[in-house]
């Protein structure tokens, strides 16, 4: 495990590439031969840097599958940027939308595959929308930022199941070839005896605004998304979800209950923690301490560590299982931002449903789960946040504001800067 002293999100992204990726089993199924004259129309809802990475990597996988994709629609809450992204991708100006409502524009045209990475707080409705106009869906990570988001996007994908489409997520090491044979290996065949407990983690330095926001209309928000609870749904939720999604794979589902710290010491922008530490507790003894720090100067770590009867693993660094769940004929791309591409045009293709809505959803509420007990300094349950209505109302249906709604209305709340939940009040 390296350390390091100022691990950027950049240098993650690097190092996440490198690795190649796949989806994880059981929904795993081989390519098809290239070429066959297959064509496919691509919408694309968030036009910054991921989106368009997003989109460049959906054309990438169609040169290797020999399909002919084309992005034919943009949309972003700012035109300009709907417009930059449709310069790049060859899409006419008046097929490029932007505003509140932008999705709404891009989802009547005749795309068949949609691409979400809008700020987390929009993605229960896109993707709710996306699948009732009948779109295939590949959502970005996390797909909400409270309860009952998360609940509405495991809605959503019941009905995408419903309708036979694809939906997929950008959890990358669900992809991820080495993690799909390690899980293979010590998680379904137990090469490695029972799982005692484990710790995850995504420490390193400060990111985005370093200055006060002084955000004064719902555009200031949008621009500096990264840095509001209600829109990225912190640090924890937003970024820290790829590692617990890991454990929540390696541990075969969601925790029964969380309880976490956090604080804010060196941030002068938004409303978020610095640094959050979480006790997730999977049941049957087994614990998962999971950690997350935006703080320069401080020693960093992205990673996981699992603890079994006869050994750890890192969660990828065991490929070699009995039988591998990767068929022979899966092309693999060059990275993972590709595979993720490749593997959603492949069902597609197939025109057989995969859908990876609960999954992605169970991960964002176990992050938003440690989220609340940090706010609250109190022990958070599974059941009050997604199981019962009744165990605690306040929590089930925590909405944060303003919402996605608030904004298509034009009704936004402006957030208070610097004001930040406090643990035996909040």
């Amino acid at each position: 495990m390296k350390k390091s002293s100022d691990l950027s999100r950049r240098e993650f992204v690097r190092t996440a590439l490198s690795t190649g990726v796949a989806l994880s089993a059981p929904t795993i199924l081989g390519t098809t031969a290239k070429g066959q004259g297959k064509s496919f129309k691509v919408g694309l809802i968030g036009c910054g840097g991921r989106g368009r990475g997003a989109a460049a990597g959906a054309l990438e996988a169609g040169k290797i599958l020999g399909f002919d994709v084309r992005v034919v629609a943009t949309a972003d809450y700012f035109k300009e940027r709907a417009l930059r992204a449709g310069k790049q991708f060859n899409v006419p100006d008046n097929r490029c939308f932007g505003g509140s409502t932008c999705y709404q524009k891009l989802l009547e045209t005749d795309v068949e595959i949609v691409l979400m990475a809008t700020a987390p707080l929009f993605r229960p409705l896109h993707v709710e929308a996306a699948v009732k106009a009948g779109k295939h869906v590949f959502v970005e990570k996390p797909v909400a930022v409270d309860p009952p988001g998360c609940r509405r996007v495991i809605a959503a994908g019941k009905a995408a199941e419903r309708k036979g489409l694809v939906i997929t997520a950008g959890t990358e090491m669900r992809h991820d070839w080495n993690y799909i044979k390690t899980h293979q290996a010590v998680a379904v065949e137990k090469a490695l005896g029972r799982l005692y407990a484990g710790r995850v983690s995504f420490c390193m330095g400060h990111m985005f605004w370093k200055k006060p926001i002084n955000p004064k209309t719902a555009e200031d928000l949008v621009r500096s998304w990264q840095n509001w609870i209600t829109l990225s749904g912190d640090h924890l939720v937003e970024q820290h979800v790829h590692n617990i999604d890991v454990a929540n794979w390696f541990c075969g589902g969601p925790p029964v209950s969380a309880v976490g710290f956090g604080g804010r010491a060196r941030r002068n922008a938004g409303d978020m923690y610095d640094f959050f530490s979480v006790d997730y507790d999977y049941g049957d003894g087994v614990h998962i301490h999971s950690m997350c720090r935006q703080v320069t100067g401080c020693w960093n770590w992205v990673g996981h560590d699992f603890v079994y009867e006869k050994g750890r693993t890192s969660g990828n660094d065991h490929p070699r299982p009995k039988k591998s769940p990767i068929p022979a004929d899966l092309a693999k791309g060059p990275s993972s931002h590709i595979q993720e591409q490749i593997d959603t045009l492949y069902y597609v293709n197939k025109g057989r449903g995969v859908n990876q809505a609960r999954a992605v959803a169970e991960s964002t509420a176990t992050a938003i789960m440690g989220r609340i007990s940090a706010y609250t300094g109190q022990q958070v349950t599974w059941k009050e946040i997604m199981g019962d209505a009744r165990a605690k109302p306040e929590l089930y249906n925590l909405t944060l504001r303003p919402t996605a709604e608030d904004f298509d209305k034009g009704t936004v709340e402006i957030p208070k800067e610097n004001v930040v939940p406090i643990p035996g009040r909040s």
